[in-house]
């Protein structure tokens, strides 16, 4: 069976994806699984270091652009449309898996078109405007969100929580707090970083500096790694300060808070390890979905939500300094960060895909939801 996966850009919609790619692998090894995306996105690096193949069609970008950007991303569809057709034709596709963002469109009209199956998955509580564009041309939409499903076809849609990768439950449970005098806190602003929560750390540093046993992995993004590594030295604190985190299994399964943006797949993870957050969603996030899909976190009692208007070294000190310093207070919010969590997404979609397609297939049983 040949899947061809449209994901690519930012690590949200690219993780989930190759999530499913590998679930596709555990069930049948012979399934042969390549992803669709563009040079510009970090798909090009990080499927590389999975090992999975890359195909690339023309597409750009059009939502929270200028007119210009408009204009020159709707000149490049007729040619990213004519390339999904060649890629469909190439790897002679059975399904075709889209993830949102400007990559989906064009790869699941052209499967629409040639009447190969197509499927979409939606990570964020509030639907991106590719998935709202493809939705009517797809067969199964499946959701993060149970709040999601009122802007799609309800006999499509499949409530399904958001695929994380095996390398995450491996470990046996986490979602308890560490009991060794050391605090280990990453931060990260999502793959690329986040110029503002960096600076923010920054400022907060002389602060920290007070926590006894304070471990930090700080991922910085590229841009901003020279930057944040020289404010750690000189504020005289020894942190893996890194541009991007690979092994993000192992970091976050050790880590006992969580500072990072709040986009889908961040808040898959968190919960699916039982990590409690200071989550600062991204201000410029189309539709605001990562403060919704924030707002979900803490009104369960796992995450304290920052805005980023008001952000500054300070009150991020404050606010971490007050989690770690109450140990019952992170308990709490690591066993409700555990409680939200579900673990068998990526076996459900892979499921629902065979059933789309019509063929049987071996299934082995769902570890199911928790």
């Amino acid at each position: 069976m040949n899947v061809v996966v449209a994901a690519g850009g930012t690590g949200g919609h690219l993780y989930p994806a190759i999530a499913v790619a590998r679930e596709f692998l555990r069930r049948d090894p012979a399934t042969r699984v390549v992803f669709v995306g563009t040079t510009r996105g970090i798909e090009t690096t990080v499927l590389a270091h999975e090992g999975f193949e890359l195909d690339f069609i023309s597409a750009k970008p059009v939502m929270g652009r200028s007119l210009a950007d408009v204009i020159r991303a709707i000149g490049t569809l007729p040619l990213s449309l004519w390339e999904s057709f060649r890629v469909l034709a190439k790897r002679k596709a059975d399904l075709v898996i889209g993830v949102g963002g400007y990559t989906s469109p064009m790869i699941l009209l052209a499967a629409f078109v040639r009447r190969v199956p197509g499927v979409m998955l939606e990570p964020n509580a509030y639907p991106g405007m590719a998935n709202k564009v493809v939705a009517p041309m797809v067969r199964r939409i499946f959701l993060a969100f149970e709040t999601t499903t009122r802007f799609f076809d309800r006999t499509k849609v499949r409530v399904v929580g958001m695929p994380v990768r095996r390398a995450f439950l491996e470990q046996g449970r986490d979602g308890e707090a560490s009991t060794t005098e050391t605090c280990h806190v990453l931060i990260f602003g999502g793959s690329q970083g986040a110029k503002a929560i960096n600076s923010a750390v920054i400022e907060a540093l002389p602060h920290l500096k007070s926590i006894l046993g304070l471990k930090i992995t700080h991922q910085t993004g590229q841009p901003d790694h020279a930057r944040v590594s020289d404010a750690y030295r000189m504020a005289g604190m020894d942190a893996k300060v890194v541009p991007f985190l690979y092994d993000m299994p192992a970091v976050l399964r050790s880590a006992d808070l969580v500072v990072a943006r709040a986009g889908g797949m961040t808040i898959a993870e968190l919960t699916v390890c039982g990590k409690p957050a200071v989550l600062i969603p991204l201000p410029t996030a189309i539709y605001n979905h990562q403060a919704l899909n924030a707002q979900v976190m803490e009104s369960a009692g796992a995450a304290v939500v920052l805005s980023q208007t008001d952000l500054n070294g300070a009150r991020l000190s404050r606010v971490i300094m007050g989690i770690l310093r109450e140990p019952e207070r992170l308990r709490a919010m690591s066993a409700n960060s555990f409680a939200m969590r579900r673990i068998d997404a990526a076996e459900v979609i892979v499921r629902e895909c065979y059933d789309v397609m019509g063929r049987r297939h071996e299934i082995n049983r769902s570890v199911g939801a928790i």
